[in-house]
C-alpha cells in the first residue's frame, strides 16, 4: 500500500470512530424519514449498553413531553455526552441529536430504564447449607435494575451453598448464597508448593475454612509451624512464593 493510501485509510478510520452513534442500526433509508420515539430510544439503549457494558435486554422509556424534531433526514445520529455514574432505573442523560450530520438539538433527558435478564428462582425448597444445584431451579425474566440482588442464570456452578433456607417459588438473591468452603477447619489437607524445579507435597491441618481462591492458615504436622496457603480444590491448598 502506498503511503498516501495508508494515510487516507487511517483518516477514514479516525473519522468513523469520532462519529456519533447512528439511530438507524441495521440499514440506511433511501429517502429522508422522520425520527420516531422507538428508533431514538433504541439508539439510546445501544449507547448505554456499550457505555456500561450491560448484559441483557435494555429498554428505554422516554419522557412524556419528548417530541421529535419537525424535520426528516436520511441518517439520524445520537451522541450521549453525559452519563450518570451507574446504570439505574432512572437516568439523567445529556445528548446531542444530528440529522444528516447537522446538529439539531442538545438536551438533557430523564429516562426510565429496565434491563431484562434471566434469573434463578427456586422450583424446589432448599435448606440452609445445601449445595447450590441448578437442577432444582428454573429461570424467570426480571428487571435487574430494579431487583439488583437477584442471582443471574449465568451463575450455574456448584461453588456456592445456601446460607439460609429458601422456599419454593422464590427468586434467589445473593443474600441467599455464600461461597462453598472446599477446605474446612480441622480437616487434613494436601499442600502443594512449587518453586522453580522444586515441588513439595505434604499433609497439613487446616486451621481455617476457605472457599476456592481464599487464603487459609494451615499447620505443618511435623514442625507444628503455621503458614498461609491458598485453596485450589477440595481439601487441597497451595503455597505461593
Amino acid at each position: 500500500m502506498r503511503p498516501t493510501s495508508l494515510i487516507a485509510t487511517l483518516l477514514a478510520v479516525i473519522t468513523l470512530a469520532a462519529m456519533p452513534r447512528s439511530v438507524a442500526a441495521d440499514s440506511t433509508p433511501s429517502a429522508p424519514v422522520a425520527l420516531t420515539a422507538e428508533s431514538f430510544g433504541s439508539a439510546l439503549a445501544r449507547d448505554l449498553v456499550a457505555h456500561f457494558n450491560l448484559e441483557g435486554d435494555l429498554e428505554i422509556e422516554l419522557p412524556r413531553n419528548w417530541s421529535a424534531p419537525e424535520r426528516t433526514a436520511i441518517i439520524w445520529h445520537v451522541d450521549v455526552s453525559e452519563y450518570p455514574a451507574t446504570a439505574s432505573g432512572s437516568m439523567l442523560l445529556r445528548c446531542r441529536l444530528f440529522a444528516d450530520g447537522e446538529q439539531v438539538n442538545d438536551q438533557s433527558l430523564l429516562v426510565r430504564a429496565a434491563l431484562w435478564r434471566d434469573a434463578w428462582f427456586a422450583r424446589l425448597p432448599f435448606s440452609n447449607g445445601a449445595i447450590f444445584d441448578p437442577t432444582g431451579l428454573d429461570t424467570r425474566r426480571v428487571d435487574v435494575l430494579r431487583d439488583r440482588d437477584v442471582v443471574p442464570a449465568t451463575a450455574g456452578d456448584r461453588n456456592f451453598i445456601f446460607t439460609r433456607s429458601v422456599q419454593a417459588g422464590r427468586l434467589l438473591t445473593w443474600h441467599d448464597l455464600g461461597r462453598r468452603p472446599l477446605v474446612r477447619k480441622g480437616d487434613l489437607v494436601e499442600v502443594t508448593a512449587n518453586e522453580g524445579m522444586l515441588a513439595l507435597n505434604m499433609k497439613a491441618l487446616a486451621l481455617q475454612s476457605g472457599a476456592l481462591g481464599e487464603a487459609v492458615t494451615v499447620r505443618n504436622l511435623d514442625s507444628r509451624k503455621d503458614f498461609t496457603a491458598f485453596v485450589i480444590d477440595e481439601n487441597h491448598v497451595q503455597v505461593r512464593f
